[in-house]
C-alpha cells in the first residue's frame, strides 16, 4: 500500500502542482495562442520561396526560416495583384501562387510557423497571381494576357488541392489586367477586379462549387485594384486612377448575390498609386496602401457602408516617389497590421488602435528585391 504524505504537507504539494500546471498552460498560450504567423513570398523568378515569421503577442516578428515553393515567381519587384499568399483551413495550410511557373504550392503550417511543402498543382491558366478560399473551395486568378480566367479547386480532407472540373471561367475580355479574386463572406459569389477595363466581375457560385458566367459591371472609379469584404457583404475597392499622382481613392459597394450597388463613389485620399485594402475585424475601418507615396491611408466605414477618409497618412513605411507600400494583412485578432514596402524591402508592423489610428511597432529589413504578397494570422 502506497503511503500518502501527512495532511499538513498535502495541501502545499497540491497548490504547487496547480501552479506548475497553470504556468505550463500560460506558457503554451504565450508561445502559440496569443501570437501568430506572418508569411511573404520571395517571388524569385527561378526559385520562389516563402519567408516565415513567428508573431509574438506584442506584434513583433521573428523570422523562423525560408521555404522553397518548388516553383518560380515572376522575378519582378512586385505583383500587380492582391492575394498571392493566403492561409486556408483555419490557418493549417498556406497557398502560394507561382506566377512564373503557372502553378500553386500548398504548404502545411507546423509548429513555430515552419512550413512543409505538400504539393504543387497547375493553376489552370497563365500567370496565377491571386487565390481565395472559402471552406474547402479555392479559386485561382490567372492574369495572363491571352488566358485570364478563374479556375476552381477543392481542398481535400488531407489538405491538398484537387482541380474542380468544368470550373474555369473567362473574365470580361482578354488583356483585362485583373488584380484580385475573392469570395464573398457567404461563399456564394466570387469577385474579380479588372484594372485594364475599369470593370468588376462577379460570379455566382453553385452548390457544386462551380462558378457561373461573369456578370460584368462598371467600377465606380478608374483602375479598380485591391478590395476587401466586411462580414455583412459591404465591399471596399481601391482605385489607382492609372497611378496618377494624388489621385488614389476607394469606393464602397453593397452586394446582393452577384449584383453590386455603389454606396460611396471614389473617396479620394490625396495619395498615389493605391493598391491593397483590408478591413478591421469590427468592420469600422479600412486601410489602403499607396505604393507611389509609401503610405497607408485609413477610412471609416459607417453602418450603411458609407466610406469617409479618416487619415490620408495613417502610417508611412519609408519610401516616397516610387515603389513603396504594397501588400497588407491584419492579424487574426485584428490587433496588428502588417504591410510590405518594396522600396525599403521591409515588413512593417503596426498596432491597430480603437480609434482606427496606427502605432508603429517595428520594421523588419533584409527582404529580397522581388518579394511580394503577405498573409497573417
Amino acid at each position: 500500500m502506497r503511503h500518502l504524505p501527512p495532511r499538513r504537507l498535502l495541501v502545499p504539494l497540491l497548490a504547487a502542482a496547480c501552479l506548475l500546471v497553470a504556468a505550463s498552460v500560460l506558457g503554451t498560450a504565450r508561445a502559440g495562442g496569443a501570437g501568430g504567423v506572418v508569411y511573404t513570398a520571395t517571388n524569385d523568378g527561378s526559385a520562389n520561396g516563402v519567408i516565415a515569421y513567428r508573431r509574438a503577442a506584442d506584434g513583433t516578428l521573428a523570422e523562423v526560416g525560408r521555404f522553397q515553393t518548388g516553383g518560380g515567381g515572376t522575378g519582378f519587384a512586385r505583383l500587380g495583384s492582391q492575394g498571392s499568399v493566403v492561409l486556408a483551413l483555419k490557418g493549417t495550410r498556406l497557398l502560394v501562387t507561382n506566377g512564373g511557373s503557372n502553378d500553386v504550392s500548398v504548404f502545411a503550417v507546423g509548429a513555430d510557423a515552419r512550413l512543409t511543402l505538400m504539393q504543387r498543382i497547375a493553376s489552370g491558366g497563365d500567370r496565377p497571381e491571386s487565390v481565395t478560399t472559402h471552406g474547402n473551395l479555392a479559386y485561382v486568378l490567372n492574369t495572363g494576357e491571352e488566358d485570364n480566367n478563374i479556375t476552381g479547386f477543392r481542398l481535400t480532407p488531407a489538405g491538398r488541392l484537387a482541380r474542380l472540373s468544368g470550373s474555369t471561367r473567362p473574365l470580361s475580355q482578354k488583356r483585362a489586367d485583373p488584380a484580385q479574386v475573392q469570395f464573398s463572406p457567404d461563399g456564394r459569389t466570387l469577385v474579380v477586379t479588372e484594372k485594364g477595363t475599369d470593370r468588376i466581375d462577379t460570379f455566382a457560385v453553385g452548390s457544386d462549387g462551380r462558378a457561373g458566367r461573369a456578370r460584368v459591371q462598371p467600377a465606380a472609379g478608374k483602375t479598380p485594384f485591391g478590395f476587401a469584404f466586411r462580414s455583412d457583404g459591404t465591399l471596399v475597392v481601391t482605385e489607382a486612377f492609372g497611378t496618377q499622382p494624388g489621385r488614389a481613392a476607394a469606393s464602397s459597394y453593397s452586394s446582393a448575390g452577384s449584383r453590386l450597388r455603389p454606396i460611396t463613389r471614389t473617396a479620394p485620399n490625396t495619395q498615389s498609386d493605391v493598391c491593397w485594402a483590408v478591413i478591421t475585424k469590427d468592420g469600422r475601418y479600412a486601410y489602403v496602401t499607396n505604393n507611389g507615396s509609401g503610405t497607408i491611408s485609413s477610412y471609416r466605414i459607417a453602418t450603411d457602408g458609407t466610406l469617409t477618409l479618416l487619415q490620408a497618412v495613417a502610417a508611412t513605411t519609408g519610401t516616397t516617389g516610387g515603389f513603396g507600400t504594397r501588400d497588407a494583412a491584419l492579424s487574426d485578432d485584428g490587433s496588428y497590421l502588417y504591410a510590405i514596402d518594396v522600396g525599403t524591402r521591409t515588413v512593417n508592423a503596426y498596432r491597430v488602435n480603437a480609434d482606427g489610428s496606427l502605432t508603429t511597432v517595428a520594421a523588419y529589413p533584409g527582404l529580397p528585391p522581388t518579394f511580394a504578397g503577405i498573409a497573417a494570422r
